[in-house]
């Protein structure tokens, strides 16, 4: 079973490690406001091939108020080491709040059961699933639905 459009955000307790904020300050950034969620190991090659998209997304649509948390998500013992996932972090320009699920709470919580990464979860402000998408074209469909949330303020007054 997977999370179905409309379903609550789960929340981000069970993370092992923070990487760029906490989990009070993540509860304090997201609350109220369109979130985007996105998984991903240190061992996926689509993951790293997708992160500039990813990143420019996420530069492009926070001037909206688009808040966003990654979740590192080991697949493998190599991706448990906290250096590997902090170097990671950096090389990919990664500067939102990183939540390490080393005991695979998140995936858990976020219903993620075949363990995919990349996968991407869009809420809107009230915390209410929009989409889910995973694996190579998963940017396509969340730019997609971003574009639908974040409708330019001319095309929502009408003109």
């Amino acid at each position: 079973m997977s999370m179905k459009l409309g379903d609550m955000m789960p929340s981000f307790e069970g993370a092992t490690t923070w990487f760029n904020g906490s989990l009070e300050e993540t509860r304090r950034a997201i609350q109220g406001r369109p979130v985007l969620v996105h998984f991903w190991a240190v061992s996926c090659g689509i993951c790293k091939d997708k992160m500039p998209q990813v990143q420019e997304l996420i530069r492009m649509y926070s001037e909206n108020g688009l808040q966003t948390v990654a979740v590192h998500m080991p697949r493998y013992e190599a991706d448990t080491d906290l250096d590997t996932v902090g170097l990671a972090i950096h090389d990919n320009n990664i500067t939102e709040p990183v939540a390490v699920d080393s005991l695979h709470k998140l995936k858990g919580a976020f219903q993620n059961e075949q363990g995919w990464v990349p996968v991407y979860y869009l809420f809107d402000a009230e915390g209410k699933l929009k989409t889910r998408a995973a694996g190579e074209f998963g940017v396509t469909v969340l730019q997609t639905a971003l574009e639908k949330l974040f409708v330019p303020k001319a095309e929502a007054a009408g003109g």
